[in-house]
Parts: structure tokens; sequence; C-alpha cells
């Protein structure tokens, strides 16, 4: 546990991309089996423990602290982690006993009962310093939030061992943790590790956003349009009449979906978004989100949320990896196999016709009463290319709708920000003069104004709800964001799509801050 402290340590001060990758490389390469694997695991939210739970550790701190004392410095802190680590008391007798290791802290938890996991943490806090204790706690409450993606971690992991990060992200799904065949072969002492399956994640190519003087030095001949609808990214494999489903971030989301897994059309890889469609009129991404982070789903769910993909992209077919070819020749390829096979909760995405970029911005002014979220350009002669490669995809979005909203609520944010108040939630008045929220938002400010707003909510606190402030209605926020949607989660019976925050309104009386009423006239058609 002592070199994975210190790993969360370096990670969590490092805001450097490069310098956290050497810290991975170093890490695995001075640590042995297991726990340089368990390490990786826990960065990557793999390692699966389910016995223990947040109520139990704060129960194991509350029989040694003061309850008070505890809640006082739960606040001022802002993550059970820390805190703990930090009040954490040394026990009566030193226990002689060395500090855990990480591997045997994952199997111990792993074939405990949970009667039995209060007792064995306890016994390891008592054993670890403050920077252990915080490490152990973050391995098994999850999240350790020390700006580590999986992508950086397998990124690390294969310029660490000589090999390409794409070959990598292949394996990946088939490899379980601690990943001894990963580490024979990065260290040269066994060939790749062989998956059971062609059922592997390719790695998703992205686009850059359009700013505003690109499409002076962009020529639309070469491009090819699409719109960009308000779904979830996702990659559907086949392989011998098996197959999965990858949301964008390599999560295997094929639990919740078996509708579209069952519908996937022979040996291939799609590229796709995920929706929910219903007599042919895509509904709004609210109507997916019960079917989000499920690993069961109901007959209810498959039948009052229809899944269904609009495919973009063709990766390979049968034995044939078609990536490097041009994004033409894709298309033409994923047309024929739609055509041939009429996959059912499948159809092909349209693509938007035009002559010059001022025609197709013509188009793209229709997209948000089309309920899109705008277009996507593709060169025509593009490959199929890991991450966001400059001048291939581009992203056009429809512009933002903005509102002046009042400030309602605060809470602590997590890691770097979790000693100040960066999630709010704001709202809007409703003709009875009472104000009902519409939104959360945790970006879109700068450090600074972060430091002001944590002054303002401190300053005009007037009651708390746990890690929740309630504060004096007086600051207005305007809230950029993509659509508005009805929800039976607000109070206001609507709620905002991607807000953040735009501009702090100081000057503004809240009084003067938008109407519901107003806000409803913006409603999603169909919601």
């Amino acid at each position: 546990m002592i070199r994975f402290a210190r790993l969360l340590e370096a990670l969590a001060l490092t805001p450097s991309r490069s310098a956290k990758l050497r810290l991975l490389a170093d890490h695995v390469a001075t640590t042995p089996d297991p726990d340089r694997g368990w390490a990786i695991a826990a960065l990557t939210d793999s390692v699966g423990l389910r016995n223990a739970r947040p109520a139990m550790v704060r129960a194991l701190v509350q029989a040694r602290v003061d309850p008070v004392l505890f809640a006082l410095s739960y606040d001022y802190v802002g993550d059970l982690a820390e805190t703990v680590a930090l009040i954490w008391p040394a026990p009566a007798v030193a226990p002689d006993a060395p500090p855990p290791r990480l591997g045997e802290v994952v199997d111990r938890l792993s074939a405990a009962g949970r009667a039995e996991v209060p007792g064995l943490l306890e016994g390891w806090l008592d054993r670890l310093d403050a920077g252990g204790r915080y490490a152990l706690l973050k391995l098994i409450t999850g999240a350790p939030r020390v700006g580590v993606s999986a992508r950086l971690a397998k990124t690390a992991l294969a310029n660490w061992g000589g090999q390409p990060v794409d070959a990598l992200e292949e394996l990946w799904h088939g490899l379980t943790p601690p990943y001894l065949e990963l580490f024979a072969w990065l260290e040269g002492r066994a060939g790749p590790p062989t998956p059971a399956d062609d059922l592997g994640l390719r790695p998703f190519m992205l686009a850059q956003p359009l700013e505003p003087d690109d499409l002076a030095r962009l020529d639309p001949a070469a491009f090819r349009a699409e719109w960009k609808w308000d779904g979830i990214r996702v990659q559907l494999v086949g392989c011998g009449g098996r197959g999965r489903l990858y949301a964008r971030g390599g999560d295997d989301i094929s639990p919740a979906f078996p509708d579209i897994v069952a519908a996937m059309p022979g040996d291939a890889v799609l590229d796709g978004e995920l929706l929910v469609v219903r007599d042919g009129v895509v509904a709004p991404f609210s109507d997916l989100q019960p079917r989000l982070n499920r690993k069961t789903v109901t007959a209810k769910l498959l039948r009052d949320h229809p899944a269904h993909v609009r495919l973009y992209d063709l990766l390979v077919e049968g034995d044939q990896d078609l990536r490097s070819r041009p994004f033409d020749q894709r298309r033409a390829r994923l047309e024929a196999l739609v055509a041939r096979t009429r996959p059912d909760r499948m159809d092909l995405s349209e693509l938007v016709p035009f002559t010059d970029w001022a025609a197709l911005a013509a188009v793209r002014a229709g997209a948000r009463a089309a309920a899109i979220e705008g277009l996507m350009l593709k060169r025509g002669d593009s490959a199929y290319v890991a991450g966001r490669p400059a001048g291939a995809w581009y992203k056009w979005k429809r512009d933002p709708l903005t509102a002046d909203a009042v400030l309602m609520y605060a809470q602590r944010g997590h890691g770097k920000r979790a000693s100040l108040y960066s999630d709010f939630t704001f709202g809007v008045w409703r003709d009875d003069g009472t104000l009902v929220p519409v939104g959360k938002a945790y970006f879109g400010f700068t450090d600074e104004e972060l430091r002001a707003l944590d002054r303002w909510v401190r300053s005009h606190t007037v009651r708390t709800f746990g890690p929740v402030r309630e504060v004096t209605p007086a600051l207005v926020l305007e809230i950029a964001f993509d659509s508005l949607q009805r929800s039976t989660r607000h109070k206001s019976g609507v709620a905002m799509r991607f807000p953040r925050i735009h501009r702090i309104r100081w000057d503004k009386p809240a009084a003067e801050a938008d109407r519901l009423a107003a806000l409803e006239r913006l409603l999603v058609p169909g919601t």
C-alpha cells in the first residue's frame, strides 16, 4: 500500500500529462506483480471490491472519533477518504505487523464476507500512515480522482513496454487484473496475450470542435456532412455469432442493451450513435438515460425505451480491417452492408448534401428545431485513426441557449476542488415568486472566479444539508446550455442539457433573472 499511496500523491500533485505518464511507467517498472497490476486496476476503476462501502468507513471512524468532530472535519475537508486518513487516531498499542501490500488488501477483501470487512479495515488503518490510509480508502471506495483516465493508463503501459497503444487497447477487453500476461508481454517475457475471441474494442476516432475561422481554410468539396445526434457514441462488435457493445470510454455496455447486441449484422465492427427511437423519431436524450449504467435490463425498460443505433462507419467487415481506407470507401461498404442485411434496430446515418459552407450553415440553422445537436464534417479521404487527428473530422454544434438563473445551492467538489464549493445548483422564478431548480453546473469559470464564488457561498449560506449549502437567492449566473427537456426529478418540471456557467452576473439583481414560463418555450419537441 505504501508504494500505491506514494503514486496517488504524486499523480494528484502533477498536472502535466507527460509527467503523469512517467510516474505510471516508473511505478510499473519498479513495483512487483501483482501490486503493479492492482494499482493500474484501481486507477481505471477495475478492482471491483463490493463488500466495503462508505457507510462502513463512517461507522468505523465515528467509533474512534467524536461524531461531531468528525462531521465538522468532513465539512471542512470535503472528501471522506482524506478526512478519515487525517483524523484516524493511533491505536493504544502499536501493531507489530508491517503495512499491508496492495495485493494482500485486494485478495483478502475479495474473499471476505461483509461481516469480516470492518475488522480488516480497522486493522489496516491502524498499521498505515495518513498517506497509506488515504490510498486504502480510495481503493475501496473507488474513483481516486488523480487525473488518470483509462486511456492515459493504457498509454503509459504501452509507452513503457514499447508497444502501440492501439494494439494494447484492442487486447484490453480480454485482460483481467492483475494483468500478469500483459506485463509478461510488455517486458518481453512472452508474446501478446491471446483473447479468447475477436470481440475487442477498436479505439474510437474523434472530431475536433470547429473553430470560427476554420471554414475559411477548409475546402467544402473535400468534406462530407452528417447530422450529429444527441445520444452516446458506441461501437458494435460482432464475431462468430456473438456481439458486444462498447461506449466511447471503453466500457462494455452489452448487458444493458441485449436488444442491440442481438441485432448485430454478422462479423463486423460498426461505429454509431446509441439512441431511443419511436416510430422513426429520435427521442430526447432523457429517454435513453434510464437504460444507461445498468448491469441488467427489465422487460419494461426494453419496451418503454427502445434502443436504436444510427450507423456512422464500418471499421471491420469479416476478416478485412477497413480503418486505413478512405471514409468514402468505408461509407460505400457500410451502405452495402445495411442494404444487404437490413439489421433490426439500426439504420444508416444520413449524409447531408451541400455545395458550399453558406448552404450548409443554412441547413445547420434548423438543427435545434429538429432536436439535433449539429453537424459532423468528415474528410472523404480520411482514414479511421484513434484520437483526434488534425484536419480530418470536425463537429459543428448548434449555438447554445442562454438563461439568467439564480444560485440556490452549492456543494464541495472532488480531488483538487475538495476544499472549494464548485458544484452549483441554480433555478428560475415561477409566477408565484418561488425559485425552482433547473440545472446544476460545475465548470465554465476560471480559478479566480471559482474562489470568488466559494467566498460568496460561505458568506451567504442560510442552511446546510450534509455537504450541501443553501444560499441567499441573490446571485445571478448566466447559464449556457444545449437544450431544455421535461424532467420529473426537478421541481420546475424541466432540466437543462449540458449546462455550464457562461458568466457571473455580479451586476444583475436576482429579481431580474428569467422566468420558468420563458424557459418552457425552449422545450425540446416531444418531451
